[in-house]
């Protein structure tokens, strides 16, 4: 795969405050601008509020507001040109059967290497841009 032109924008919606922290040092190491989101709603007022398309979104399955594929359902209606990647502790093959139906590219189950992470999240942005589901 062809690396982007551009360092990526990368939304992280994880509550989980050490593990969120840990991919945004990991991506922001490699370059890449991440945005930051606790909630399920904080994650919605990004993708709206972001002055930079979300190229890659990590979603967390669970939230403190959102523990189903509802969040998901969302983010590929109001953002269809972000990969997702969506995040999870819990998962069970009816999860990674529904998230791959909604949209996510792929299903990390937690915990999950983070020296291997910058690859999923170019992974994910290539094979969404293959698809031609990018800007």
């Amino acid at each position: 795969m062809t690396p982007p032109a551009h360092p990526l924008c990368v939304l992280v919606v994880e509550d989980e405050t050490l593990i969120r922290w840990s991919i945004a040092e990991t991506l922001t190491g490699k370059g890449h601008r991440v945005v930051e989101a606790v909630t399920a709603c904080t994650a919605v007022r990004a993708l709206h509020d972001s002055t930079a398309p979300i190229d890659v979104v990590l979603l967390d399955y669970r939230l403190p507001d959102s523990n189903d594929l509802g969040l998901l359902a969302s983010i590929r209606r109001l953002s269809p040109a972000s990969a997702v990647v969506m995040m999870t502790a819990c998962g069970t093959p009816e999860v990674t059967k529904g998230a791959m139906e909604l949209g996510a590219c792929r299903v990390l189950n937690k915990p999950f290497d983070m020296h291997g992470l910058e690859a999923v999240v170019l992974a994910a942005y290539g094979s969404h841009v293959s698809a031609g589901a990018h800007r």
